[in-house]
């Protein structure tokens, strides 16, 4: 590794911030507001999430010290489980990465629109701007990865100054009523059923703070373990700090019965500061938004691809770089092209990838109980150090049983989500039983560390 190209703690923080805070801070707390019930439920089920992150976090710290290699999510599943574990998640959740950048640039074309007309335009422009978007940040990755953080991190300064801004609004002393609801259930506190709301609260707030796992996939291209470490766990502490924040703010700002299923809330933050021009900067923080997941995917997914070659479950040609500039070439433009075709289907795809919430739960709750096959296996043990040594396997497996916990919840709550994941989960492992089993058998999966 050039030290040079190498990603120092500050990018790293940043780029964990970037993959947990999306677009989702703006809106799902309104969701989770009605599905909780009452304010105590709506914090206790944040905080939960929030040290249920940070345990998380400081797994998957010890994994990336323990297993620091590029693409670093395949490789956790192929060498502590087997290369066809690894390739049949991490194949659907390529496709998932995929088909969600694509909507997140429509949705962000929509923003650009509204910013620049002042309503939406048609079809042709969302496709336009959304596939500007990936072929910008194309050409932004292609530089390589020191060029591909330095932008990230200007783009999330600029995002977390305005999420700062947002929680400023605290001090205006105003309240502001919503100016539309969205349609959707909301749950009733009986006195009796505290437990079931914070239960599907917890659904979606897991979700919202997730994402942070992927930093294991820059592991051989970050400067030290240290580094590894206090990045995941420091950007975290930022993400709890800022989404507690953040959501205490809509309470005192909108009232926490107004919250419940409105839209747009994080417009009414900002109308506090400024107005009605308030809905402009409002635009302007989600097209920010939407930018930095851009790049941050483009940056993460091609190294997923460069293991699966490296371990043959991909062709050979994934394992090309750029001479000069390192960067992974074919998986970062077979990724990109893909995520621009898949803008043609529209933003309908997002509701045939539903079964990716249960998938994530599968992937996240078995790629962090890789860290106790590692530790059998003592592998790495040299590069983890730390006071919290001892107690990272008790988060591990409270992370493992909590997220175990809330893919029972999917289950019950959306069944037919859940079932075709099972059978896409099944689908993909036939496709590699029948094409890539007897490559695998031949070329084990040992990491170069």
């Amino acid at each position: 590794m050039k030290q040079k190209q190498g990603i120092n703690f500050f990018s790293l923080t940043m780029i964990v911030v970037s993959l947990v805070i999306g677009m989702g801070i703006f809106k799902t707390p309104a969701t989770i507001a009605a599905k909780s019930g009452t304010p105590i439920i709506f914090f206790s089920a944040w905080i939960i999430g929030g040290i249920i992150a940070l345990f998380g976090a400081l797994t998957y710290a010890e994994i990336g010290q323990r297993l620091p290699v590029m693409g670093g999510y395949y490789k956790v599943f192929a060498h502590c489980y087997h290369p066809g574990v690894g390739f049949t998640i991490n194949v659907l959740i390529l496709i998932s990465n995929a088909a969600s950048l694509a909507v997140v640039a429509l949705i962000g074309a929509d923003y650009v629109s509204d910013l620049l007309f002042g309503q939406p335009s048609g079809t042709f422009f969302n496709i336009c701007i959304a596939s500007l978007s990936v072929g910008l940040f194309y050409i932004v990755n292609l530089l390589g990865l020191k060029t591909s953080s330095r932008t990230q991190n200007v783009l999330m300064v600029v995002k977390i100054s305005l999420i700062v801004l947002l929680i400023s609004s605290l001090f205006k002393g105003e309240m502001v009523p919503p100016h539309g609801f969205n349609e959707g259930k909301v749950y009733v506190y009986d006195g009796h059923n505290s437990a079931l709301l914070l239960l599907v609260s917890l659904v979606a707030v897991f979700f919202t703070y997730g994402g942070y796992q992927q930093t294991i996939n820059f592991g051989s291209e970050i400067q030290s373990a240290k580094t590894m470490q206090r990045g995941i766990v420091f950007g975290i502490g930022i993400v709890l700090f800022l989404y507690l924040a953040v959501n205490y703010t809509y309470v005192k700002v909108i009232g926490f019965e107004n919250m419940k299923n409105a839209n747009a809330i994080g417009s009414l933050l900002f109308e506090a500061w400024f107005g009605k021009f308030g809905a402009k900067v409002f635009d302007f923080a989600m097209v920010l938004s939407v930018l930095a997941y851009v790049n941050v995917i483009l940056m993460s997914n091609p190294r997923v691809m460069f293991a699966m070659s490296e371990d043959k479950v991909l062709p050979a040609i994934f394992q090309k770089k750029h001479s000069k500039t390192e960067a992974l070439v074919p998986g970062l433009t077979v990724f990109a092209i893909v995520t621009v075709l898949i803008t043609f289907f529209g933003k309908g795809v997002d509701d045939v990838l539903s079964f990716s919430i249960f998938l994530d739960c599968l992937g996240m709750s078995t790629s962090a109980a890789t860290l106790l096959i590692l530790r059998k296996k003592k592998q790495g043990d040299e590069s983890v150090t730390g006071a919290l040594k001892r107690w990272t396997p008790i988060f591990c497996v409270i992370f493992v049983l909590s997220y175990a916990l809330v893919a029972t919840a999917v289950v019950i709550d959306k069944p037919y989500s859940a079932l075709t994941a099972v059978c896409l989960v099944i689908i993909v492992l036939v496709l590699y039983r029948v094409f890539y089993y007897k490559k695998a058998v031949h070329h084990t999966s040992s990491p170069s560390v």
